[in-house]
């Protein structure tokens, strides 16, 4: 089986939040580890979020059943991004036998989208 999503957002959106609110939801949506190797930089978290649906919808859940940080993109040296299912999001790959997954990050012209894309082995 092999399941895949999508999704594409513009980079402001996270630039226009209050600062008050931007500092809450980042603690919300991402994980610890996420946040350490985005240091700040909105593109960075802007592609995050849009693998982080991506990968909701290749799950068939949406965000919802399963919570923003039960799905974690973290990025090797060489800046190739991966996923890590937490919780509720793991539960759900596993039931489905979903165990490979690849994810793709691009951003321009102000937009970043993500594909996620998983298997069973």
């Amino acid at each position: 089986m092999i399941k895949c999503g999508i999704d594409l957002l513009r980079t402001s959106r996270l630039s226009e939040i209050n600062p008050a609110i931007r500092a809450r939801f980042i603690r919300r949506v991402y994980t610890e580890t996420e946040i350490a190797q985005a240091r700040g930089d909105n593109d960075t978290l802007s592609g995050i979020f849009a693998a982080k649906e991506a990968v909701s919808k290749a799950l068939g859940t949406g965000i919802g059943k399963v919570a923003w940080q039960e799905i974690e993109i973290l990025h090797a040296t060489n800046g190739e991004p991966s996923v890590l299912l937490h919780g509720e999001a793991l539960e759900v790959a596993q039931a489905k036998g979903l165990n490979e997954w690849s994810v793709s990050i691009t951003h321009e012209g102000g937009m970043a989208a993500a594909v996620a894309v998983a298997q069973s082995a």
